[in-house]
């Protein structure tokens, strides 16, 4: 790893960095999208509740105007997350992916790498560069 350039390695940790904040943000969509689906199924069982209840112009009306209704113009969740995915995340992910293959040999967080090895206590317990390599001298 320390024969990458310290610029590249930030740059590309930026890039990668950014990515994590669109994965963040992309979690908060699905959560987005499985709670409205949920809300949905509720509002679904208020019809049923009301109708049992005696107010089916209520019921009705509620299933009429708010059970599977769109959430934004001609779409349900899922299709706001398959857009945001199609549009957006996939390509972000195929160019952080792209340079860390071009310029990093395809490792990723090399930035964070160099961070551990700096800041690790080498040979204390817990502090290992690479768990796998184990006892270090």
């Amino acid at each position: 790893m320390s024969e990458m350039p310290d610029d590249v390695v930030g740059a590309i940790g930026k890039a990668s960095e950014a990515l994590e904040y669109v994965e963040r943000a992309r979690g908060h969509l699905y959560e987005f999208h499985q709670l409205m689906g949920r809300a949905d199924l509720e509002f679904g069982r208020a019809v049923e509740l009301l109708a049992a209840a005696g107010l089916s112009a209520d019921a009705a009306e509620l299933d009429r105007t708010v059970v599977g209704r769109n959430v934004l113009d001609g779409r349900w969740t899922f299709q706001v997350v398959d857009e945001f995915d199609a549009l957006y995340y996939e390509t972000v992910v195929g160019r952080v992916r792209g340079m860390e293959a071009s310029h990093l040999g395809g490792t990723r967080h090399v930035y964070e790498r160099r961070m551990k090895e700096q800041r690790r206590s080498v040979g204390e317990p817990g502090h290992d560069m690479d768990p796998l390599r184990r006892p270090e001298s």
